[in-house]
């Protein structure tokens, strides 16, 4: 098993965690006794700060609300995004074409760091649900057109690299249908793919946890509810979260209430929910215990080199590692 950290170079981690230092990754990894990264690209890629033979895994971008626009639904998008104006600033174009030649593109650039596999997130909402939880997709909306988006990308793939699908609390790849992850799988046109279970956005699915023990036990109640399917989980990005008494805050306060977020709200709500906390407990260790990844993630929001250093020391331990 691989055991890696999650890390971007998005201006703010080369900052804050990496202090624009060639030596800090390394320095990182081995204090931590880690593997390599698992590298989100955010921009050119700084091969002198992100080695390659540190890079084991990529993650690709990400759209949160994306369906209306693959469907080419004009008016639920202006209701969405106000303009088009605004619709042009999200997906980089008004023609889905364009969006999906920046989906190759970003492919092409995961491809240059030659990693083990990439993550790809399945899921959509709009903002103006996020709050209220009232969904306008249904899980397999989102699961047949990750399928079309995916076959059309495919030439672009990697050979030999893992293509893993990313379980989300939104509609989509919830896990909750074991059904429709087996259908996601069965019919994207690519042989070597799989799934990255990350235990804090399932948590997220259960607004009545209230500690790490019963977080886990969730976590394997739906592992095994998954039968055979749950063989193609390669991959664990492990965090805890434990929201529900301020989710279920929000729906209440919102009720009754529609319309879109700013994007400063909506990531204020995300962090407020995702909340990528560390393991504290052996909890942790009966996740791993039984799902045996091959790629354990300690994934986490990071603020500082500081912060990084804290959370990797209290989940390792967690986890007997230390």
């Amino acid at each position: 098993m691989l055991e890696l950290t999650n890390l971007s170079n998005a201006d703010c981690d080369v900052e804050n965690l990496l202090q624009n230092n060639a030596e800090s990754l390394p320095s990182i990894l081995r204090e931590h006794g880690l593997d390599g990264i698992e590298f989100m690209r955010c921009g050119a890629w700084d091969r002198k700060m992100y080695p390659e033979d540190l890079i084991k895994g990529v993650h690709l971008l990400f759209w949160p609300s994306w369906l209306d626009f693959w469907r080419g639904d004009r008016a639920a998008l202006l209701e969405e995004f106000g303009s088009e104006e605004n619709i042009r600033a999200c997906y980089g174009s008004l023609h889905v074409a364009d969006w999906v030649e920046a989906w190759k593109e970003n492919l092409r650039q995961a491809a240059e760091c030659r990693p083990h596999y990439l993550v790809f997130h399945v899921a959509h909402n709009r903002t103006s649900e996020m709050y209220k939880r009232e969904f306008s997709a249904l899980d397999e909306d989102v699961i047949r057109a990750t399928i079309e988006l995916v076959n059309e990308i495919v030439p672009e793939l990697p050979q030999g690299c893992r293509l893993l699908f990313e379980n989300l609390w939104w509609p989509g790849l919830t896990f909750r249908q074991p059904h429709l992850a087996a259908l996601l799988l069965e019919h994207v046109n690519y042989t070597d793919t799989g799934f990255m279970l990350d235990t804090g956005h399932l948590m997220n699915t259960n607004l009545n946890l209230k500690s790490e023990a019963e977080g886990a036990a969730y976590v394997l109640k739906v592992y095994r509810e998954l039968g055979e399917v749950g063989r193609r989980i390669y991959g664990v990005h492990l965090h805890q979260s434990l929201s529900g008494m301020y989710t279920r805050e929000m729906m209440r306060r919102h009720q009754g209430t529609h319309r879109s977020l700013s994007w400063r709200e909506g990531m204020d709500y995300v962090l407020h929910v995702d909340r990528h906390e560390p393991f504290r407990t052996e909890a942790a260790r009966w996740i791993l215990d039984t799902i045996q990844p091959d790629y354990l993630v300690h994934e986490f929001l990071q603020y500082s080199r500081t912060d990084l250093d804290q959370k990797l020391r209290t989940q390792r331990f967690a986890l007997g590692r230390l």
